[in-house]
């Protein structure tokens, strides 16, 4: 079939896959061309399918040459509809990581559920054996507890009163005034339950009580902080009430781990274009100024470049940091004050009319296609593709 884009609001309903298979190529080349890191050799991946957790599993099989199990919840094509473009970017890591002799399983299923957290850790137990490195990369809209049955939803809005500011409409091009009601405290409740750190801690709790954890073994979260343009509706609403409780939790793994001399951490990365950060308001229109300033000062970093710095060097560090801190900063180069003050002044241009941000506003919305496979210019989208591509270790096991 051919595939063109389709939009039903913030969200692309179709994806290709042959582009996304060149961007995760694209991912995988450039770590090929940085010097190998030595580290974890046994990798768990849970949210492995886009973003920063395919590029942590990328990373962690070419740089450091690790067998990756990663967890996901995608769809595959069926009826004439395309697959999401998380399981075309597993069906092409896996074929990468086969032809160049890597271990690469995956599991598709919801990870909230202990009947998935069962089959990890039985993949595990048959293959690995023990795994000494855990990513936690989960973001989703609800969460059906485990236990209780109960569903949660997660909410972007802002807590105690509402918030009125700019942001970019898409599909008009243009910048325009948003309002968003605070949220109510079952709102705020829902988002930490599927957002905060509830899950990664009966993630870990499992996967040492069936003793597939090495010793040392390490785990990360990932999180993110911004600037406070974004704080009313980020850091200070729902979703920084849910990452304030990732941190926390955080830290009571660090403890629950610390006897098979295990550590905890919290990555908090930089802002980058997802699905995600499309549907919140202020966002996208941060995100376009922020990429003009650290691209003029050589400081900008895609999803692939901040996972091999996070992997390849500020693992590392956290060698120095005090006991009692569980926190990576990746954002170090977007937080610094001179790349902040500088969008700031941006930010001000924009929202008075002052600023032409249309060249800004290309870019971004060529950056978003490209989650999904398209945009990218040396694939052509003219050609008839077949939408059917399976993922050999899910295919495997049917």
């Amino acid at each position: 079939m051919i595939i063109k884009p389709k939009f039903r609001g913030f969200i692309c309903t179709t994806s290709h896959p042959e582009g996304c298979a060149y961007s995760v190529q694209e991912q995988i080349k450039y770590v090929k061309q940085q010097r190998p890191i030595k580290g974890p050799q046994k990798v768990l991946v849970i949210g492995s399918s886009t973003g920063y957790g395919l590029a942590s599993r990328i990373v962690s099989t070419f740089a450091s040459g690790a067998s990756t199990l990663g967890v996901f919840l995608e769809k595959p094509a069926a009826n004439g509809n395309t697959a999401t473009a998380g399981w075309y970017n597993t069906a092409a890591f896996e074929k990468a990581a086969a032809e160049a002799g890597y271990y690469a399983k995956s599991i598709n299923g919801d990870a909230f559920s202990d009947q998935v957290k069962t089959k990890v850790i039985e993949q595990i137990r048959e293959d690995l054996g023990q795994i000494d490195l855990v990513i936690y990369s989960i973001a989703a809209p609800r969460r059906t507890h485990p236990v209780t049955g109960e569903v949660f939803s997660s909410v972007i809005k802002p807590i105690g009163d509402s918030f009125t500011s700019k942001t970019v409409d898409l599909n008009s091009n243009e910048i325009v005034d948003v309002t968003l009601k605070p949220a109510t405290e079952e709102e705020i409740r829902g988002t930490v339950a599927v957002m905060g750190g509830e899950d990664w801690e009966r993630w870990m709790h499992q996967l040492k009580g069936a003793g597939v954890l090495a010793p040392g073994a390490t785990t990360i979260g990932y999180s993110y902080i911004g600037p406070k343009i974004t704080y009313p509706i980020y850091k200070e609403g729902t979703i920084g009430r849910a990452k304030d409780h990732l941190y926390a939790t955080s830290k009571e793994i660090n403890n629950q781990i610390k006897d098979i001399e295990g550590k905890a951490f919290v990555a908090v990365n930089k802002a980058l274009i997802t699905q995600a950060s499309a549907a919140i308001p202020v966002v996208p229109l941060y995100l376009m100024l922020l990429s003009r300033v650290m691209d003029t000062k050589g400081l900008e970093e895609n999803c692939i470049e901040q996972m091999y710095r996070l992997l390849g060097s500020k693992l590392c560090e956290t060698k120095n940091l005090s006991s009692a801190d569980q926190m990576i900063r990746v954002d170090d180069y977007e937080m610094r004050d001179d790349v902040q003050e500088e969008v700031a002044k941006l930010w001000e241009k924009a929202c008075a009319g002052d600023l032409n941000i249309i060249p800004d506003l290309e870019e971004y919305r060529k950056e978003f296609f490209k989650l999904f496979g398209f945009g990218f210019d040396d694939v052509d989208y003219d050609k008839d593709v077949n939408e059917n591509v399976p993922i050999l270790s899910i295919q495997s096991q049917e």
